[in-house]
């Protein structure tokens, strides 16, 4: 996480600050973590997978290419999950349309 987030804070334009939206697993709120000085860490709430934009992107993937499968081997499960992955990002009107559900703004 630490590596992340020094790669993060190269990428912002000078003088710029970033908000980094995360949940809270151990490896994002440990003490151990050097947080950068242009990065600003705010967790979501603790249990609140719809508040978590990337959860809802996974669940949307799981509902519509990987849901109720039975996979043959390893491989399989890789050209489903690839499968599923590029056809989402050939669609970035979809991400965004998942991204403003209403209740993602209830904050």
């Amino acid at each position: 996480m630490g590596l992340h987030l020094d790669e993060i804070a190269r990428a912002v334009a000078p003088g710029a600050d970033v908000v980094l939206l995360l949940d809270q697993a151990g490896w994002h709120t440990t003490k151990k973590l050097a947080v950068p000085t242009n990065i600003t860490l705010l967790p979501l709430s603790a249990r609140s997978p719809e508040l978590d934009p990337i959860d809802t992107i996974w669940q949307f993937m799981r509902d519509n290419w990987l849901g109720n499968r039975i996979f043959t081997s390893c491989s399989d499960i890789l050209d489903h999950c690839c499968y599923a992955w590029n056809t989402l990002v050939e669609r970035p009107w979809r991400i965004m349309s998942i991204g403003l559900r209403d209740r993602a703004h209830w904050f």
